[in-house]
């Protein structure tokens, strides 16, 4: 059975105030509750952030150091460098379970309530106000900034319908509270800060130093126990807006963040996002061979080093995932049309990542069709980079020299695993290193690693190569 959302609070809770009371429970700030359980997690050498990795020396030590110094934080960083999940993983570092004056609108602590309704709730009713437990994953709010976002949407607005009811326009009971004042005693996130129109940002300045809100001309003053968290694209202080100095004066912490830097990195962060096609009963079972996952994560490493792609864009990490995603769906294309039980991506199949990569790169050339001749180029390069890195050159000489005038070799993603079998026993010497890249004799492996190290050695000019589409024939260079 899947867990409730929002989880049910167990049933031994305090349910008045005066059994909270009797309980012993304290009351703790927002950054204080956060403060606390970060140093308990770090004392324990627990992650601070799950599922987040490459950030082990850089960014997570920096969070650290954010959060035990109480600070309200603003992650910098391109498209796809883990910046939202690392906002939305700070709820585990809240209690599990705080209570609030039951029917509050901005959870209000139950010893030091701040909404009038609350106020008076517990003025009238003591030890009896009814209490009511909020788990921490309901004490997270987010706002994706955009440019009609407004006051009222963040802070608040007179409600005419209550005005309509008969109260005055000076009752505080009037207010429709927004977005900030409902994230009272938690985490409100604010993603793509520098969206949000300048007038608007300045709504934010009281939240962040004087920790309270004010609505319209109102007299009121909500003093407020919240934890903002931001995040920007640096790039976004040009193209759309800008973060105003004094509300980035008051974020008490500002890091960083960056891509994987490193292939193996790259490779974890894929093994533990990408979902590639389900197995099901009579459907080909999917395998990706090393070497052609590690092609993938070249591929988006050596694009966040290339002149022909916009850097201030990104490359984001999703890139990785999407292409590696693709690559087995190629794979699993043709084993449906060929009938066969494993579908192994090849060489053949990295043709299928232009349509998964463009949309997710800026190239940087007026030049029509360029474009693909770059991202061809960047494919072949992640082979070349990844064939030096695993097969050594001196062992793939007989290979070679087993290639006289008439010998060709055809490769495609459209041949069956049986046109690679052949191969192995017309060219014998191929087979050692084929096996020694495949670790496995299976069929799929092993036409994988051939057609691998057939196109190493063209790239490397020691084959002569002739394409057509996804077909490609192979023969020797004299």
């Amino acid at each position: 059975m899947s867990a409730s959302f929002p989880p049910v609070p167990p049933s031994d809770l305090p349910a008045t105030l005066g059994e909270l009371r009797t309980s012993g429970w304290e009351s703790l700030p927002v950054h204080e509750e956060l403060r606390r359980n970060t140093a308990v997690r770090i004392a324990a050498g627990q992650p601070l952030v799950e599922r987040v990795l490459g950030f082990e020396d850089t960014v997570l030590p920096q969070l650290e150091n954010a959060l035990l110094a109480g600070h309200d934080i603003i992650l910098l960083g391109e498209r796809g460098q883990a910046k939202t999940r690392i906002v939305r993983a700070l709820t585990s570092l809240l209690d599990e379970w705080v209570p609030e004056v039951a029917g509050s609108e901005i959870r209000d602590d139950p010893y030091k309530p701040v909404s009038r309704p609350a106020r008076d709730l517990v003025a009238s009713e003591g030890d009896a106000t009814p209490i009511h437990w909020v788990h921490r994953d309901s004490r997270f709010s987010e706002k994706l900034a955009t440019p009609d976002t407004s006051i009222a949407d963040l802070i608040g607005e007179v409600d005419p319908i209550k005005v309509a009811e008969g109260r005055y326009l000076s009752d505080e009971l009037t207010l429709h509270y927004g977005l900030v004042p409902r994230s009272n005693r938690g985490i409100f996130a604010v993603n793509e800060l520098p969206d949000l129109a300048e007038r608007i940002q300045v709504g934010l300045l009281n939240v962040l130093e004087e920790r309270d809100v004010q609505v319209r001309g109102f007299t009121v003053r909500l003093p407020l126990d919240i934890v903002l968290v931001a995040t920007a694209n640096p790039e976004d202080y040009t193209n759309r807006g800008r973060i105003i100095t004094p509300l980035k004066d008051r974020f008490g912490a500002q890091i960083r963040t960056h891509y994987p830097p490193d292939t193996a990195t790259e490779l974890a962060i894929i093994a533990q996002e990408a979902r590639p096609p389900v197995d099901a009963p009579g459907a080909p079972r999917v395998e990706v061979p090393a070497f052609m996952a590690e092609v993938v994560a070249e591929l988006s490493q050596l694009a966040r080093q290339s002149p022909h792609v916009n850097q201030r864009s990104g490359v984001s990490v999703r890139l990785s995932i999407s292409n590696y995603e693709t690559l087995a769906a190629n794979a699993v294309r043709r084993a449906l049309r060929l009938g066969e039980a494993q579908a192994v991506p090849r060489v053949s199949d990295l043709a299928a990542l232009v349509a998964s990569t463009q949309g997710k790169i800026e190239i940087e050339s007026l030049e029509e069709g360029r474009e693909d001749r770059i991202l061809s180029g960047l494919v072949s390069a992640a082979v070349l980079t990844v064939f030096r890195r695993r097969c050594p050159t001196e062992e793939l000489g007989p290979v070679v020299g087993s290639f006289d005038d008439a010998r060709v070799i055809h490769a495609g993603d459209d041949l069956p695993v049986s046109a690679y079998t052949a191969v192995l026993a017309e060219l014998p010497a191929i087979k050692a290193p084929v096996l020694s890249l495949a670790g496995s004799e299976t069929p799929g492996a092993v036409a994988s690693a051939i057609e691998f190290i057939l196109e190493g050695l063209h790239l490397t000019k020691r084959l002569n190569k002739e394409a057509a589409g996804t077909k490609a024939t192979y023969r020797g260079r004299g």
